[in-house]
């Protein structure tokens, strides 16, 4: 097994690690020196632009909204949940809007309980309250969505 999805407790066993190797009482997993943490093994990242990619997969879980602008943009509000098993299982409820989505996909947006896979960013909104303040939601902004039955 990869030493990057060893479960923490592994590290503190008094076992050595996989490659046989420990360094200040835990385990060194493949991709680190001696004298550093964890290295990244693709490449050296210093030098590269920062990265807001997001890709999701989950399901559909309230009927999807779509909503026309009087500027004639169009967009679908979907509600997705995706499942994470490990390390601790949990469920994440995951906004996600598609502005001037596909005239398919406008017809036909989805169900409740369909798989989506979405291609998108994470940003921020702002907007203010009424009664003063502001108020703020993350979300993903989707740049490509695929929804089917299953």
């Amino acid at each position: 097994m990869d030493g990057a999805t060893q479960p923490e407790d592994e590290y503190d066993s008094p076992s050595a690690g996989q490659d046989g190797q420990r360094q200040n009482g835990r385990r060194r997993d493949r991709g680190q020196t001696p004298n550093q943490g964890p290295q990244d093994t693709h490449g050296d990242c210093d030098g590269l632009e920062d990265l807001n990619l997001l890709l999701l997969r989950g399901r559909v879980v309230a009927e999807p909204e779509i909503r026309e602008f009087s500027s004639g943009v169009a967009m679908i509000r979907y509600l997705a949940t995706v499942t994470t098993p490990e390390p601790r299982r949990r469920l994440d409820v995951i906004p996600i809007s598609y502005w001037d989505p596909p005239e398919a996909l406008l017809r036909r947006p989805g169900r409740v309980r369909n798989r989506i896979c979405v291609l998108g960013t994470v940003q921020r909104r702002f907007w203010p309250q009424r009664t003063g303040g502001v108020r703020s939601r993350i979300e993903v902004v989707a740049s490509e969505v695929h929804v089917r039955s299953g």
